[in-house]
């Protein structure tokens, strides 16, 4: 996932205490980061641990995009 201002590089949970709604989105795809208890995988390797494929792994960088571009991130 290529995602701007280096939170593809920012620990998950640090990543969804500033973004609420990236954890709300992962959990859309039964990625459980914001009920886990350590959330130190970085944010572009969290998609791609799951295994989720490219098809979604895509639609869930395309929907943090937006997201950011609405809020002016």
């Amino acid at each position: 996932m290529k995602l701007p201002d280096g939170i593809g590089d920012q620990p998950i949970n640090k990543t969804i205490e500033q973004h609420p709604f990236i954890g709300e989105l992962l959990g859309k795809y039964d990625v459980g980061c914001v009920t886990c208890g350590v959330g130190i995988c970085l944010v572009n390797d969290v998609v791609s641990i799951h295994a989720l494929g490219d098809e979604i792994e895509a639609e869930i960088e395309k929907e943090i995009l937006t997201y950011l571009e609405k809020i002016g991130a």
